[in-house]
């Protein structure tokens, strides 16, 4: 804020839509809004519908602001969408965001780029035995751990895949790595301090990221310095291999000295239990900084 006068622009923060992410995406866009009106003269929560392009051409937004999770939010269709409409918008482009939403593009993109991540294979609906055990099996294009299982044999293997084919057509099973779980976040390739993820019971599923108290989540890390300054190169790496701007967020896991990319987050939740407020807030960033910072962050692919 400049001499605590609002910023005379339209702002539209995304949010809700269809997403089995919904309930998340309405928590933070609704954090969002709130903090951002400290700064910006008009804000306006859009939840987003099949009237979305109505209700934008409407509005006539300068930016917005995208707190959708999950399906027609973060796989690079909305990015189209506002592309088309000249609005510049937060998180990646619609190529980064299509990538990194698809797990099996993301696989692709990595180790075509040297990077480790677990090993895979594309699962069949009529499998029924994993290649390798333990395992986990995900929907490619699915988040917040929407569908995820480990699977540790044969027995509940054949549940886990039926589950996750009703969220996507194509499903991942990957070999479990056991390990230290971190995540690191990047904004326009300043790089912020990695958290350990600790779930208090089992993994690090939809209950435990978003219930309170389900979580540990630990910003002194007692990871050694060498392998801090490895993750914070991989982890910049993969943003500018991938192509991402503007807030993004990696997961690894870390077993023994060998590091595991897992994940690329394009749009990160900003919830109570969300992970990059807590990474910036160790630089002195507050939520609302967080926020303003995002917005103005806000672009197009073509210029």
């Amino acid at each position: 804020m400049i001499e605590n006068k609002l910023i005379d622009k339209k702002v539209v923060v995304l949010y809700g839509g269809l997403s089995a992410e919904r309930e998340v995406s309405l928590k933070s866009g609704k954090n969002i809004a709130d903090s951002l009106s400290l700064y910006y003269s008009f804000i306006r929560l859009v939840d987003v519908s099949h009237t979305l392009v109505d209700d934008l051409l409407e509005i006539k937004p300068d930016i917005c602001v995208i707190a959708l999770h999950g399906t027609y939010g973060e796989d690079g269709t909305l990015q189209g969408l506002l592309e088309t409409l000249r609005i510049p918008y937060t998180g990646s482009g619609v190529a980064a965001s299509a990538i990194c939403f698809d797990k099996l593009l993301t696989k692709m993109l990595l180790i075509g780029s040297g990077i480790n991540t677990p090993r895979f294979v594309l699962a069949e609906r009529n499998m029924v035995e994993a290649p390798f055990y333990p395992c986990v099996v995900k929907p490619s294009r699915q988040g917040s751990s929407v569908g995820v299982h480990i699977v540790e044999d044969s027995i509940g293997f054949l549940e886990a895949l039926k589950d996750a084919f009703k969220y996507d057509n194509n499903v991942l099973i990957e070999e479990f790595v056991s390990g230290e779980e971190v995540t690191i976040p990047i904004m326009d390739e300043e790089i912020f301090s990695p958290i350990l993820i600790k779930p208090k019971k089992g993994f690090y599923d939809y209950d435990n990221k978003y219930l309170e108290g389900m979580t540990e989540y630990l910003l002194d890390t007692s990871l050694p310095q060498n392998i801090l300054d490895e993750l914070d190169l991989i982890a910049l790496n993969i943003y500018k291999v991938i192509g991402c701007r503007s807030m993004a967020r990696i997961d690894f896991i870390i077993r023994e000295s060998e590091i595991y990319c897992i994940e690329i987050n394009t749009l990160p939740g900003m919830t109570s239990t969300s992970l990059v407020p807590k990474s910036v807030a160790k630089s002195g960033i507050g939520f609302a900084e967080l926020c303003f910072k995002i917005a103005n962050s806000a672009s197009l692919d073509n210029k």
